[in-house]
């Protein structure tokens, strides 16, 4: 290829401006400087007519119904021809010193004769040249310029949104796809959803072997909806359906439908589901579909989201029971969805990606420690153990917190105390090292903390203590207690909940008996106090009063908890004070439980001020010991002395 072949071609748009430029150029160049620079001086037709008469008048010209003329002394004086570039008509005899005056020309029938007998040289141009070129540099030249911006930013944008930049293709779906064979997910990857996995299973063997389906007369699930809390895995699991069956896997969110423009949107479903067509059979996945699945209002509309909602029933509801394409969406709002998705013949298989319990916690952490470096001993079931409600995503970031606390201590692996420090960073943040706290605020965290734990301790019901510490962490706690169950929970009786509110209150009530003041460090714990004392007397029917009565709904199950209540203000009224009476006596049962064991509230407190951490092993050993250990009295003894 020669240089002429690789030298890029130039659009036809800058080929334009600067012929344009040139015209201009010519035009200003080429123009007579009488008539365009706007330095004759005008007189009225009368004076004329004396010049001429008295025979001073040199030349003339008519332009456009104006007569341009020189006098015969001025053109006289040091006579010069400028070299003028001409446009059809012959540009006036006279020097840079030679002035010229303009008049209105008058409907004189005997000009020229007066003009001929005077012996005067004279013309007339009707300015053709310099009209057309006039007209093209006023109308055409904007028009022209217009047409090549936009037809600039058109081109740029149908390249951009070829490839889902900026305006996303004006109704193409943009979906990200991944041929078969290339997603290498597969359900060994999943780990902690077993019942999900089985129920996606009948989708891979559909999308494997159709016949065995249709010759007995069953028609596959249209589409699987995949519901859970944030960071289960539902994304994964899709991904895993679509490697596990070898078969293409189209990836769209639900925000990616909703355009400003009407109409786009419902665009990008049709060319979703006619790209998903062209590569049957395959898996189209909608991640967030309540992004644009919301319920309808019942008063009609013709906005761009119910718009695209019609079209996506359309569409569903189109599919042939044979075509191949199986549909998948994962959403944590599977409340708010409109009933006609959820009919069947469309979405109608539910499938719950639940947070896993703790012999799923234990499977996800050992999928993710597979792929780093280990040291020593690692007991992952003691880390499951102290994760409840984590999710399957919360663990993968345990892992990599893991990692890096490792690199930081200047170790090639990992060990099981990176492991635990980094599920304190998962909860409460990194420990913040150049915070500077106080001799005797220290000293009240202390005491706060070994509340909490005591108080746990002497319960019937209540869960062991796994760690006290009282380093100050990035999230804002100056300290925390960790409890964690020896065996998966999932169910609470009513002593159970009361002993968690008396020990959420033994922090304030061991600020208040040691210090006779209290502080701010108990507002998370009076938050969760009254959280589970209302839902015991709201939800789980565990008040005398007010007996299986429900006052209060879960209304976002998936993301917070979030409830409504459903009395009269009368019944909230009431309802208000059963929850006041409530935590207060779990708290003077708190109280009670610190003064009868006052002595080791005390020697247990000094010890967490020497060492600011102490595990729940350490904890019990010296609550129940007969008698204090001098070892570990000492380091206390001498920081309350100084």
């Amino acid at each position: 290829m020669d240089e002429k072949q690789q030298r890029p071609r130039r659009p036809w748009w800058l080929w334009l401006i600067v012929g344009l430029g040139v015209a201009v150029m010519l035009f200003g160049l080429g123009a007579p400087s009488a008539l365009f620079s706007g330095s004759e001086e005008e007189v009225t037709y009368d004076v004329f007519l004396d010049a001429l008469e008295a025979g001073k008048v040199k030349e003339v010209q008519l332009k456009s119904g104006t007569l341009y003329y020189t006098l015969q002394a001025e053109a006289e004086a040091k006579p010069t021809q400028a070299p003028q570039l001409n446009f059809g008509f012959r540009p006036l005899t006279s020097s840079k010193k030679t002035k010229v005056y303009a008049v209105t020309a008058m409907n004189d029938p005997n000009l020229v004769d007066r003009l001929h007998a005077a012996g005067v040289t004279f013309s007339e141009n009707a300015g053709t040249g310099n009209m057309l070129l006039l007209v093209l540099i006023q109308y055409l030249v904007p028009i022209l310029f217009y047409v090549a911006i936009f037809s600039f930013f058109f081109r740029r944008m149908g390249k951009l949104g070829a490839g889902g930049g900026l305006m996303g293709g004006l109704g193409k779906s943009n979906a990200r796809t991944v041929e078969g064979g290339e997603v290498k997910t597969t359900f060994a990857d999943v780990a902690g959803q077993d019942e999900a996995k089985e129920s996606l299973q009948e989708i891979v063997s559909y999308l494997h072997n159709p016949q065995e389906y249709t010759e007995i007369g069953a028609r596959m699930p249209r589409g699987a909806l995949l519901i859970g809390p944030p960071g289960t895995g539902k994304t994964l699991m899709a991904r895993a359906v679509a490697g596990e069956a070898g078969v293409p896997f189209l990836s769209i969110s639900g925000p990616e439908f909703v355009e400003l423009f009407v109409g786009m949107g419902a665009s990008k479903v049709r060319d979703l589901f006619k790209e998903a067509r062209e590569k049957a059979p395959c898996i189209v996945f909608i991640d967030e579909i309540d992004a644009v699945g919301k319920k309808r209002d019942g008063f009609g509309g013709n906005d761009e989201r119910e718009q695209t909602l019609n079209q996506l029933l359309s569409e569903m509801d189109g599919f042939e029971g044979n075509s191949g394409v199986v549909i998948l969406a994962a959403t944590n709002r599977p409340e708010s969805l409109d009933k006609a998705l959820l009919r069947p013949g469309r979405f109608d298989r539910r499938v719950p990606v639940e947070l896993p319990d703790q012999g799923g916690r234990e499977a996800i952490l050992r999928i993710h420690c597979d792929r780093i470096k280990t040291a020593g001993p690692i007991d992952l079931a003691a880390i499951a153990r102290i994760t409840p409600g984590a999710s399957g995503a919360d663990l993968a970031n345990v892992i990599n917190e893991a990692a890096l606390c490792a690199v930081r201590a200047g170790r090639h692996a990992v060990t099981q105390k990176d492991l635990e420090d980094s599920v304190d960073v998962a909860l409460a943040g990194k420990q913040r090292k150049s915070m500077v706290i106080s001799q005797h605020e220290k000293e009240i965290i202390a005491y706060h903390e070994v509340g909490h734990a005591l108080v746990a301790a002497r319960q019937k019901g209540a869960s062991p203590v796994h760690k006290i510490t009282i380093i100050p962490r990035t999230s804002g706690a100056l300290g925390f207690t960790m409890q964690a169950d020896e065996d998966e929970r999932f169910l609470m009786d009513k002593q159970e909940a009361f002993a968690k509110i008396v020990t959420l209150t033994g922090g304030r009530a061991a600020e208040e008996l040691c210090f006779d003041s209290v502080t701010t460090g108990a507002s998370n714990d009076i938050e969760q106090a009254t959280s589970i004392a209302r839902a015991m007397i709201t939800r789980y029917g565990m008040s005398e009063s007010f007996g299986m009565t429900a006052f209060e709904q879960v209304v976002n199950p998936y993301l917070g908890n979030d409830t409504a209540m459903n009395c009269s203000q009368e019944t909230a009224a009431r309802i208000d004070r059963e929850v006041i009476a409530l935590i207060e006596k779990a708290y003077e049962q708190a109280k009670t439980i610190l003064k009868d064991n006052r002595s080791k509230l005390d020697e247990i407190a000094r010890v967490l001020i020497a060492r600011e951490t102490i595990t729940g092993q350490e904890f019990m050993d010296i609550l129940n010991a007969p008698v204090a250990l001098p070892a570990k009295q000492e380091p206390g003894e001498a920081e309350n002395e100084g």
